[in-house]
């Protein structure tokens, strides 16, 4: 059972650890970072090996590089997420820092790489923004879980 009454005593050192039952969405970020990352692994495997797949070529891109750039940098790209969605799951600042910059990031990449796979990439980007809202409002929460 979660407690998220504040105690009458905040404890020695002026921290108040109650954890809310918020902390659910840090969780949730790490979820699906560990999942988004996965999916660009898929995109950029794809693009590796089977760039005739998708609907454009790679010179109707917004940005004209050919698959196998696109596919190294959403390979990168998922390696990242996956690691720092661990991080967020541990309960580490520098991952919920890192998982929010490289989820807008990530979000900007599949907005150029859309025309090629539209469904995919609305997908990921809709995945991205999930996992900004839960680490940017409720990101907190995870240090009272893991303080450090």
């Amino acid at each position: 059972m979660v407690h998220t009454q504040k105690p009458a005593v905040v404890p020695k050192g002026g921290r108040d650890n109650t954890v809310t039952g918020w902390v659910g969405w840090v969780l949730f970020a790490g979820i699906v970072m560990l999942a988004g990352g996965f999916l660009n692994m898929i995109e950029g495997f794809v693009a590796l090996v089977r760039d005739e797949y998708y609907l454009v070529r790679s010179s109707g891109l917004v940005v004209s590089l050919d698959y196998t750039a696109w596919g190294w940098t959403l390979l990168l790209f998922g390696v990242l997420l996956g690691a720092a969605g661990y991080g967020v799951m541990v309960g580490q600042m520098w991952a919920r820092v890192t998982g929010v910059i490289l989820a807008v990031v990530n979000a900007l990449l599949n907005m150029m790489f859309m025309p090629a796979y539209p469904f995919w990439a609305v997908m990921v980007i809709t995945l991205d923004v999930l996992i900004i809202y839960a680490l940017v409002v409720h990101g907190g929460e995870a240090r009272r879980v893991n303080p450090r």
